[in-house]
């Protein structure tokens, strides 16, 4: 058995794009439109994982948007926690975490440990973030900082 990806259902393409790519530095590896079925694929795949993403198809991130109807009416996404989350290790977690912030994502659970933090989509997927290798030592403003909402 080989892992492939995971399937997000996504809202806005654009704005998932912004977030998974400018915000999380994932890189489209290809993309598919249907016409006919009404919907766009777009793969991505995490910049360390990018060679093999385009060998193998795997690991990836696939976002699935789903066109609107002839009425303009698009699909209602609810409950992206049911799948549990992403996860990416990051050799920064504190300047991983800075950088989204400057994307204007919030931070949920803030890497208070140096090791995890979590954020969500626009379609309100959970992301987990693990600092690769040994923790962090605690620092500000991360180590004071409370949870946000739900992550």
């Amino acid at each position: 058995m080989q892992y492939l990806h995971t399937m997000l259902r996504v809202s806005d393409l654009e704005a998932s794009l912004k977030f998974y790519c400018k915000g999380l530095g994932l890189v489209e590896t290809r993309r598919y439109e249907s016409e006919k079925g009404r919907f766009t694929l777009v793969f991505l795949a995490a910049p360390e994982d990018l060679a093999r993403a385009r060998s193998d198809k795997a690991p990836l991130v696939e976002l699935t948007y789903n066109w609107p109807d002839a009425d303009g009416n698009t699909e209602t996404l609810s409950g992206g926690r049911n799948f549990g989350h992403l996860a990416y290790r990051v050799d920064d977690i504190y300047a991983t975490c800075a950088h989204l912030q400057s994307q204007g994502i919030t931070i949920l659970r803030p890497p208070r440990d140096g090791h995890m933090a979590f954020i969500r989509s626009p379609d309100g997927a959970s992301v987990e973030f693990l600092q690769a290798g040994e923790n962090l030592p605690a620092q500000e403003p991360w180590a004071s900082m409370e949870n946000t909402g739900e992550w």
